[in-house]
């Protein structure tokens, strides 16, 4: 079954962004081509940076939504109401790899589009996002050496993406 979304300003996004991102998990569509991927996320942030309204995003160098991201200029973010079917169905997707199966059809989730950018319809409030910068998270960089201890250990670093939020979507 197919949701209506109905756009809404941006300004209108109010939110305790420790639960949006950290709490409640999300999922990030991005496309290569005709191919749609969608990764779980928990990590990242909202913001202003050079006066935009933005989403930082961190996605690990071996996610094949990596590689889309570098293809794409934009992307979706699909926040998803914090129900037990939801979270089983996130963490299938966290835990498939879209090289091995079509994970998307194996969840029984629908892709539709804004403009040409795929996003998850089974969601409850979508962002549309064009990308601004995207750069490595360096390990020599971090000056907190647990931190690199804690989540760098098996080198799968990091890409930091900033986000432009163009549009949001609620159901």
């Amino acid at each position: 079954m197919k949701h209506s979304f109905q756009e809404m300003d941006l300004g209108f996004f109010e939110c305790n962004p420790f639960d949006k991102i950290g709490k409640d998990t999300f999922v990030i569509t991005s496309k290569d081509g005709d191919k749609v991927n969608v990764m779980a996320a928990n990590c990242g942030g909202f913001g202003m940076m050079w006066g935009k309204k933005v989403v930082y995003l961190m996605v690990r160098a071996s996610r094949l939504t990596k590689e889309n991201m570098d293809k794409s200029e934009r992307i979706s973010l699909t926040f998803f109401e914090n129900t037990p079917s939801n979270h089983m169905t996130l963490k299938y997707i966290g835990n498939v790899s879209g090289r091995q199966e079509d994970k998307i059809a194996n969840a029984k989730l629908t892709v539709d589009y804004f403009e040409d950018v795929p996003y998850i319809d089974e969601g409850n409030l979508i962002f549309i996002a064009r990308k601004l910068f995207a750069g490595p998270v360096a390990e020599e960089c971090i000056t907190d050496p647990q931190i690199t201890e804690d989540w760098y250990k098996n080198h799968d670093d990091h890409t930091l993406y900033i986000m432009e939020l163009e549009h949001m979507m609620a159901r």
